[in-house]
């Protein structure tokens, strides 16, 4: 079960940081800044720092996730900023740095070259297009530098950091710099895939990879706790039963089947928390959600968790004791011409995620 319960006090969260541009903003009112949830915070003085990674070099089956934090960005200035369950998160100052324009010109790139080895199933003896998945991985392992760079001189300067992706192999410098941190975090992993291919299609940091490379290669990640979990292979399956309980998974059909033999979301939630350490890294693929809530997520999969599912098991996290030390949001990917609803998705769920985080860090 589940160790206590916030009950939220709106009057609590008044005052996290007061920024004088604050003073005349109308939280309530229409967005007239170009922030991110149209909030007029730089990252200089914001509490809440997030990182744009505009990247899809491997996605293996359909593209569109590297307009994810444009199309994220876009939607956050329609978010009412009054939440229910988290307060007022604007109140910390949250930005949104630039998007980089260097990391999708990389990304782009990439792709050309992954796009031939992806059309392929992988690279087999063929030299060239060996050479081109050494390309590839060249560019991922340069984008892992930068995010855990930029990652690391923000979590430096005492500011809460998240990710916006980008496919999920985003994430990793982020979740580099977070374990060198706070050494021992744990990882709560929801998605729809298991992430924990080896070399997927032949790319070392591939989007299937993500989890695979944290486990090997991040020594300071205690734990990965998995939910939603519904595509995977035989391989990964037993990747998990021989990581010695350093990879905990819940599938999402045993989750549904012990809801319909009547236990609660909540007790459900009670258990997985319990496997977490005292900290806690999210790292949130937007397809471990039902897929009517991410309809163009490059992979989607029936079954997933409900936004509301989503939402309480972060705050199970909180109510724990536990810390929300870092978060990384990914695979969302706008839908065509006007489109807007997974953008829409993915910004709330941003919003709760920082909601949550600043909670777990005040309780």
């Amino acid at each position: 079960m589940v160790s206590r319960e916030i009950v939220v006090n709106i009057n609590d969260l008044d005052g996290l940081l007061c920024w004088p541009a604050m003073e005349s903003f109308d939280p309530s009112g229409a967005a007239v800044h170009d922030g991110v949830f149209g909030l007029p915070h730089s990252p200089d003085e914001a509490g809440v720092v997030l990182l744009p990674v505009p990247w899809e070099a491997t996605v293996s089956y359909r593209a569109g996730t590297a307009d994810g934090p444009a199309a994220v960005l876009a939607a956050s200035r329609q978010v009412d900023l009054f939440d229910r369950e988290t307060g007022r998160p604007y109140e910390a100052g949250i930005a949104m740095l630039e998007l980089p324009a260097e990391v999708r010109a990389w990304s782009d790139e990439a792709r050309r070259h992954a796009l031939p080895v992806i059309e392929r199933g992988g690279p087999g003896d063929d030299p060239a297009l060996r050479a081109a998945v050494a390309a590839v991985d060249a560019a991922g392992e340069r984008l892992d530098a930068r995010v855990r760079a930029e990652a690391a001189e923000w979590l430096g300067r005492g500011k809460r950091v998240g990710l916006v992706g980008g496919d999920h192999s985003s994430p990793f410098g982020l979740i580099a710099a977070v374990a060198e941190r706070h050494p021992g975090v744990g990882i709560l992993h929801v998605d729809a895939h298991a992430d924990l291919r080896d070399a997927y299609e032949g790319f070392a940091r591939s989007h299937a990879s993500i989890m695979h490379n944290v486990h090997h290669r991040l020594g300071g990640v205690s734990r990965i706790v998995q939910v939603g979990i519904r595509d995977f292979g035989e391989d990964e399956d037993r990747l998990i039963r021989g990581s010695g309980g350093r990879i905990r998974t819940y599938f999402d059909a045993d989750l549904q089947h012990a809801l319909a033999a009547g236990e609660t979301w909540r007790d459900l939630v009670g258990r997985i928390v319990a496997e977490l350490p005292r900290e806690v890294h999210v790292s949130f693929d937007v397809d471990g959600l039902d897929p009517a809530l991410c309809p163009h997520t490059g992979t989607p999969v029936p079954g997933g968790l409900s936004f509301a599912q989503a939402s309480l098991l972060l705050r199970g996290v909180v109510e724990s004791g536990r810390r929300i030390v870092g978060f990384d949001l990914d695979e969302v990917a706008p839908g065509p011409g006007d489109d807007e609803w997974d953008g829409a998705v993915g910004a709330r769920l941003l919003y709760k995620l920082i909601g949550w985080m600043l909670l777990s860090q005040r309780a």
